[in-house]
């Protein structure tokens, strides 16, 4: 069991997701059989934690980030959120507002022009009383730093704004978790920095449980906990310097690693006496130090 998540008040660690045996295809046209896309996975998640998900294109990530808010059903084996099994038609509601989405693409999820119209948008269509709503999405635009762009066309915001406005109106909907699918793979820079910025600070501040899907490892070296995909099957999970110190098997997945990793990993192959678990910049420079050092 992981060393990390919320408690309960009797010290009992809480279960945000549970999956058990998990199958699921997709039907292809023209075949006689259906791809084959999760097989028999297996995996829990605590409430609390930060999960980073990875993985190439195809391997199932984003199909299993669908069956964590009931957009998908499992074909084969279970899902349950905290209690709620997926597959209970009675429980959907429940599910989506205890677990919100954010797409790749946040033009995909602002409805209104107005950015807090928008942000109102999902606890109205939850019948949220309206002075609840109010309160709802100022916390919500506090929370992200854009309440000050409260009353702005929501299409002339930069993409960093626009992906954390769509994660305010998901934050207003008061879920439990985040389900981050690619959230920054659109944005330049500066708007990578400024949307994982704001889910650090929603997971550090507000306990909210993130499981984020990126093909970007620095973003992924702030999670708790990597989870790596490959064919529909789990392959790896470890903390960050666990999984990351295996740079030569993720390379052989064609998956990268982060970069002061990379270097410190090319180095030791060459026979310079450095650590292989290296994750930041400045770890890699206080490596190099104490080895000049010597």
């Amino acid at each position: 069991m992981w060393g990390y998540g919320y408690l309960e008040s009797g010290g009992k660690q809480v279960t945000m997701f549970s999956v058990n045996d998990l199958c699921f295809k997709y039907e292809e046209e023209g075949a006689d059989e259906k791809a084959v896309v999760l097989d028999n996975i297996s995996l829990n998640i605590q409430k609390g934690s930060f999960v980073a998900l990875l993985g190439h294109n195809g391997c199932g990530k984003s199909t299993l980030a669908k069956h964590f808010n009931a957009m998908l059903l499992p074909l084969g084996g279970t899902v349950f959120v905290k209690d709620m099994d997926t597959k209970d038609e009675d429980k959907v509601y429940n599910i989506r507002s205890t677990v919100g989405m954010v797409l790749q693409n946040p033009d995909n999820q602002l409805i209104s022009t107005i950015v807090e119209e928008d942000v109102a948008f999902g606890p109205e269509n939850l019948g949220v009383p309206p002075e609840e709503i109010r309160k709802r999405v100022d916390n919500a635009l506090h929370a992200v730093g854009m309440y000050d762009y409260r009353l702005h066309a929501s299409h002339k915001l930069s993409g960093g704004q626009k992906q954390r406005i769509a994660i305010a109106g998901v934050l207003a909907m008061n879920p439990e978790c985040i389900v981050l699918d690619e959230p920054t793979a659109m944005l330049d820079p500066q708007g990578r920095h400024e949307v994982m910025e704001t889910v650090c600070r929603l997971h550090r501040e507000q306990g909210i449980t993130v499981v984020l899907i990126t093909h970007y490892m620095e973003e992924a070296v702030l999670a708790d906990r990597v989870v790596v995909m490959e064919q529909g099957h789990l392959v790896m999970d470890g903390t960050p310097r666990e999984v990351f110190s295996k740079a030569q098997i993720l390379k052989d997945m064609q998956l990268d690693v982060p970069q002061p990793t990379e270097l410190c990993h090319l180095l030791h192959h060459d026979g310079v006496a450095l650590p292989t678990d290296v994750l930041t910049v400045e770890e890699c420079v206080e490596a190099l130090t104490l080895l000049l050092k010597k």
